[in-house]
């Protein structure tokens, strides 16, 4: 018997458990897609599964409906891969290990992947009921969204007749989404010479940050562990230092929760060097008290350096300029929609390799002109410092349309359920939708999903009374006659 057997919706719930059950990291959704292949054959439902392992469910209407606009139901497969340290999960190997607490479903020392294994259960347990009423549904399962979109980017589409798209990659009740920003992945690249190392060998780490995701709470003022480390390589420039590795975050879309460093030091410099960073310690407690109130900064002195090389002196200044030179966190606010980011950038993954350091951004914006300006923004600057960057995943912002009929359809229905209106907004964060109207002319769209809260990490919770709710708002919607 599993462990979420005895909550309600069950079939939802069914679902989410062996979605769970399956790896599905971003690059490695084979085993989760195929287990959709193998779905669809059991109830001789038509698919596509492409190469990226991109999977098309169709399931022909139920009686009554045959005359209805096909609906598209869409969701991605792959999930934010965060765990606490020592936690002995291998993201590409093994399940999650679910945990229900009260009201809500988390997992032990990870991410719980409800955004967006939650949508696809939702799918799922629809395609497979012989009782719910529905048009012709097109079930449209994405693959390395949280990369950079690159499933929806990369598939065909070309067989669907729907125009109006039910996307299930929301995280608030009641909150219909109806735009979003558009964005790109940015890698910004540096050449680095190493030397042999020499002085006295530091270890720096910063641990405890929130975090959270980029496209969601980059305006909450949390602090980025790669930006911190940045600040505290410029105090100890202060005394002449060489940087010999460094390592931040996991994802460019994530706001990175720790950052390690090895650096290099005269001897006779490490008793300042430690009492400068236990000074930053205090400092930045006291900044990020509010948001970020377990931040933990270390410096301990290394007495057998295992570190063979360290970075020559010019490429350790060329490091600390770009890292701090490079723009992060919210650009501009929205001067049409109160509240609304415009433009943001999150510098969530740094990493020093043997010949170059590497940092990754996700760039965001709902104005492309100001997305592509930062861009040539970062691009100037690293180039400033000989380094190069290079774009990938980018995808369309997703603009607001004033007049949806799927829209008012669904706000009919929940203000007949709830006896209030949605609320209608557009997001900084990026959804698929755009690059899915970009494929398919004309294409109405709106987004919708349960409360989830701190999604992109490890304290990720789905609400079980909401996943409830919003299943039983689905099944209303999917019983209208959207042509009407």
């Amino acid at each position: 018997m599993g462990i979420l057997s005895q909550l309600e919706p069950k079939e939802v719930f069914s679902y989410f458990e062996e979605i769970c059950a399956i790896p599905h990291p971003s690059y490695h959704e084979g085993k989760i897609s195929d287990y959709c292949a193998a779905f669809a054959q059991k109830h001789g439902l038509v698919y596509y599964q492409d190469e990226q392992k991109n999977i098309i469910i169709i399931k022909e209407a139920t009686k009554g409906y045959e005359k209805d606009p096909a609906l598209i139901i869409q969701g991605h497969l792959d999930m934010v891969c965060e765990k606490e340290p020592g936690s002995s999960v291998d993201f590409e190997k093994d399940g999650l290990k679910l945990i229900v607490e009260g009201d809500y479903i988390t997992a032990d020392g990870t991410t719980l992947g409800a955004d967006d294994g939650i949508a696809v259960a939702y799918a799922l347990a629809i395609l497979g009921s012989d009782t719910v009423a529905h048009p012709k549904l097109e079930v449209v399962f994405t693959v390395s969204e949280e990369v950079g979109m690159e499933g929806a980017s990369g598939i065909d589409v070309s067989m669907l007749e729907g125009r109006m798209l039910l996307n299930l990659d929301s995280e608030e009740e009641g909150i219909f989404l109806a735009g979003c920003a558009g964005g790109a992945s940015a890698a910004c690249t540096l050449p680095v010479n190493r030397e042999n190392a020499a002085g006295c060998m530091m270890s720096i780490s910063i641990t405890g940050l929130t975090g959270g995701h980029s496209g969601v709470e980059i305006n909450q003022g949390r602090a980025n562990a790669n930006i911190l480390m940045g600040r505290i390589f410029i105090a100890l420039s202060k005394l002449g230092f060489h940087l010999a590795a460094v390592e931040g975050g996991k994802k460019d879309n994530a706001i990175p929760r720790d950052c390690t460093a090895d650096v290099f030091l005269a001897p006779e410099k490490c008793e300042e060097a430690l009492r400068i960073i236990a000074k930053m310690q205090d400092e930045i407690k006291n900044e990020y008290a509010i948001t970020d109130k377990n931040i933990k900064i270390r410096a301990v002195q290394v007495q057998k350096p295992g570190c063979k090389y360290m970075l020559d002196q010019p490429s350790t200044k060329k490091v600390v300029t770009m890292l701090n030179a490079l723009p992060n966190g919210v650009q501009s606010m929205s001067a049409d929609v109160e509240g609304l980011v415009e433009t943001s950038l999150n510098v969530g993954v740094l990493e020093l390799n043997q010949s170059e350091l590497v940092l990754r951004y996700a760039v965001r914006s709902c104005v492309g002109s100001a997305k592509d300006a930062l861009i040539d923004k970062m691009a100037f600057i690293t180039e400033g410092v000989g380094g190069n960057i290079q774009l990938s995943g980018v995808y369309p912002a997703w603009e607001y349309k004033r007049e949806s009929v799927l829209r008012d359809k669904m706000a009919a229905v929940y203000e007949r359920m709830y006896q209030k209106k949605p609320l209608v907004q557009a997001i900084h964060a990026g959804v698929e939708c755009g690059l899915l109207a970009g494929k398919l002319p004309g294409l109405d769209c709106i987004s919708i999903g349960p409360d989830i809260q701190s999604v992109h990490t490890t304290e990720e919770k789905l609400s079980i009374p909401s996943t409830r709710r919003v299943w039983e708002y689905i099944l209303e919607v999917l019983k209208q006659h959207l042509n009407s």
